[in-house]
Order: structure tokens, then C-alpha cells, then sequence
């Protein structure tokens, strides 16, 4: 029995937690804003210390994918959710079933997604106890595998970047210093490579660095810490988040910065100071949005049609051209236009409602 719980918020239309000992459930779902359709976000698990930490961690979530909704155009809102457990020993069939039954109590307010230490398999498992769940494996009637859409979704964002700094986007001769070589960034370095681009790569996995060995022939790797200080044209953050703060951001040669790892910023004030460094900074919810908005055309009549979801992920191009704009009108940095233009997306939703 999941024991489901209120948790006030102010500024986020839902937040509730679910506990059941029973299942090894304690999680949290973040409702934010559902100004423009129910609120889509993924299913993170994590080994949170507290409960508060996992809230802070749920809410800022949330509140991103309201941002990257609005500005990638899926109709959807905002939310998260999380699980406090340890993803390589805490999973069981019983422990997703009871999240299912925590995210169906919100009446399709809420739609889940894949995150961190949640694969395909377990979004299986929870679509037994709730039908508000995306990004499930085609066999079942879902959109599979988010990473490689992701990985377009910033390829072509990179295009929009290059054109921003250089005026073109050709590829060919530029360094891309890559850190982090999992998942999305695997097919984004080839694209990068096919287009005549130059790959330095970085990652604390030996088993991702081998595939850089058999997979990108005379790629150079660097240590994890040494990425930071490659002479590159644009620096690729693909692994953690808050990648890009006082102690890097001084170290960088890059001219641009554009990857898919998500909060890459230390704090909002780094932006700043990647701009005073005279770097373009490409806002991560905006570029990274590919996967989401794959996810998003699940929802769409008659279902998922990859053919219906491939422009809507080439779009990330205009609007990174249309953030890079705003920030040259407005004289701010790319992040403050970026939240400026998803407000403004989400404030126009909320006339038209009325």
C-alpha cells in the first residue's frame, strides 16, 4: 500500500511523496506547470541523503522541464520524479509498481519518462500500475530508446552554434573536446566526425573509452580533469551537471559551449562569465531537448510516428537562433533570453486558456 502524501510547494502547482516500506518506495513527484498540457518529465533514481535532498533535486528538475518544454514547442508541460534508492541494488518489480501507483494518483497531471538509473525495462514495470508513462520500448508501443534524438537534437543545435560564432556551420576542421562519451554522446561524436569535425574525448569509463578506441580511430582521449584545458573550438559537455563554474570556466580555449548534459551551469551567474570570456553558451534545456521531444509525439493522434518527430527535433536549430538573437537585442546572456522566450511561450498559454 503506498502511503501518498501533500507536499506544499510555493510556486509548483503539485508536489507529492510516496512511501511504501513494503516495495522499498520513497519518492517524490514535482508537478510544476501545466500551463501548456500535462506536465512530462523524467523518473530520476538516486541515493539521496535526505529527503530534502531529493526535493531540492525534484524541484529544480521540474521547473527545467517546464522551460524546455515551452521552448522546444511539445504542447507539454513541466514535472519530475525521483526515487531515493541505489539503482544497482534496489530495484525490483514490487518498487516500480508502487511508483506507477503514485504517478497514476495524479490523474495524467503528471507523465514519466526514462532518467538517470531508470531504463526502458523499468518504465515496463511501472506502465503495469499507470498508463502515464512515455518513452517505452517499442514493442510496447513506445517511441525506444531517447538517445539517439538527443544526440540529433544537439548535433543540430552544434550547427546553430557554429553559425552564431563563425558565420557557418561547417564542421570541418573544428576541434569539439567532448566529456563525457555515454550514451547520446556515442552517435554525437560520430556526426561530428562525418561532418569533418575533430573529437577529443573524456571519461572516467573505460568501457566508453574503448569504444572511442574502436569506434573513432586516432581519436585523441584525455584524463577527465584535463578536458577543461583543450585547445578547441567548442567544449561538449555530455556527462554531470554544474561542469561549468569558477574553477573551469577560466580554463576554457573553447569558443562555444553546446553538449547534452543537463544543468551545466554552477550557478545562474555563469553564464556571465562565460560571456565575459567571450564563449557562446548554448542554454542545455534548449539544445539537449531532442529526446524529450521525441518523447512528446508519443502523445500525438494515431501515436508515435518518427517521421512526425524528426522536424520537430530539427527545430532545435531555430530556436537556438532565435535565443542567440534575443540575447544580442536584449543585451543579456543566452541563459536569461532562453528563460525569457519560454516565458513568454508559457505567459501567451495562459491567455489562451483564459
Amino acid at each position: 500500500m503506498v502511503d501518498i502524501s501533500e507536499i506544499k510547494v510555493e510556486g509548483w502547482e503539485r508536489v507529492v511523496r510516496g512511501v511504501d516500506p513494503d516495495a522499498g518506495l520513497h519518492g517524490i513527484v514535482a508537478v510544476h506547470d501545466t500551463t501548456l498540457g500535462p506536465a512530462l518529465g523524467g523518473l530520476r533514481m538516486w541515493p539521496y541523503a535526505s529527503e530534502d535532498e531529493a526535493l531540492v533535486d525534484v524541484m529544480r528538475l521540474s521547473r527545467g522541464m517546464t522551460y524546455k518544454s515551452a521552448l522546444a514547442q511539445t504542447g507539454l508541460g513541466g514535472g519530475k520524479a525521483v526515487i531515493i534508492g541505489n539503482a544497482s541494488t534496489d530495484k525490483s518489480p514490487a518498487l516500480f509498481h508502487a511508483m506507477g501507483k503514485l504517478i497514476d494518483s495524479l490523474g495524467g497531471k503528471y507523465i514519466t519518462a526514462e532518467d538517470v538509473g531508470i531504463g526502458i525495462e523499468d518504465l515496463d514495470q511501472v506502465r503495469e500500475t499507470t498508463k502515464w508513462v512515455s518513452g517505452l520500448s517499442i514493442e510496447n508501443g513506445g517511441s525506444g530508446n531517447p538517445s539517439p534524438y538527443t544526440a540529433h537534437g544537439t548535433f543540430v543545435g552544434l550547427k546553430a552554434c557554429l553559425e552564431e560564432v563563425w558565420g557557418s556551420a561547417d564542421f570541418s576542421g573544428k576541434t569539439f573536446a567532448v566529456q563525457g562519451i555515454g550514451a547520446v554522446a556515442k552517435p554525437l561524436c560520430e556526426a561530428i566526425r562525418k561532418e569533418g569535425g575533430v573529437v577529443v574525448a573524456a571519461d572516467v569509463n573505460e568501457k566508453n573509452l574503448q569504444w572511442v578506441r574502436d569506434h573513432l580511430d586516432g581519436t585523441e582521449i584525455v584524463e577527465p580533469n584535463s578536458i577543461y584545458d583543450v585547445d578547441c573550438d567548442v567544449f561538449v559537455p555530455c556527462a554531470l551537471g554544474a561542469v561549468l563554474n569558477d574553477a573551469t570556466i577560466p580554463r576554457l580555449k573553447a569558443k562555444a559551449v553546446g553538449g547534452c548534459a543537463n544543468n551545466q551551469l554552477g550557478e545562474e551567474r555563469h553564464a556571465a562569465m562565460l560571456q565575459e570570456k567571450g564563449i557562446l553558451y548554448a542554454p542545455d534545456y534548449v539544445i539537449n531537448a531532442g529526446g524529450i521531444i521525441n518523447v512528446s509525439c508519443e502523445f500525438e493522434p494515431g501515436g508515435y510516428k518518427e517521421s512526425s518527430a524528426m522536424p520537430k527535433i530539427e527545430n532545435i536549430y531555430h530556436a537556438l537562433k532565435e535565443v542567440f538573437a534575443k540575447a544580442r537585442e536584449d543585451g543579456i546572456t543566452t541563459s536569461e533570453a532562453a528563460d525569457r522566450v519560454a516565458e513568454r511561450r508559457i505567459s501567451e498559454g495562459q491567455k489562451v486558456r483564459e
